[in-house]
């Protein structure tokens, strides 16, 4: 393992129970923003309700 994947490692063990969830629920975040960022550009005309419903079922279908 090199240098910066034993520090990362050891950062992640110091962490608390809800830093990690502070972490895993920001990443989440930048996902569906990231996600809906690529639906609007392959969707101009849609609206932000249809692309929100999009998001929805693309995270939907990633989770099963």
């Amino acid at each position: 393992m090199n240098d910066f994947a034993e520090l990362e490692l050891a950062r992640l063990k110091a962490m608390t129970a809800s830093e990690k969830v502070a972490v895993m629920h920001s990443l989440w975040h930048q996902a569906w923003v990231f996600k809906a960022a690529g639906i609007r550009a392959q969707h101009p005309d849609w609206t932000a309700e249809q692309v929100e419903e999009r998001v929805r079922e693309l995270f939907r279908l990633e989770s099963a």
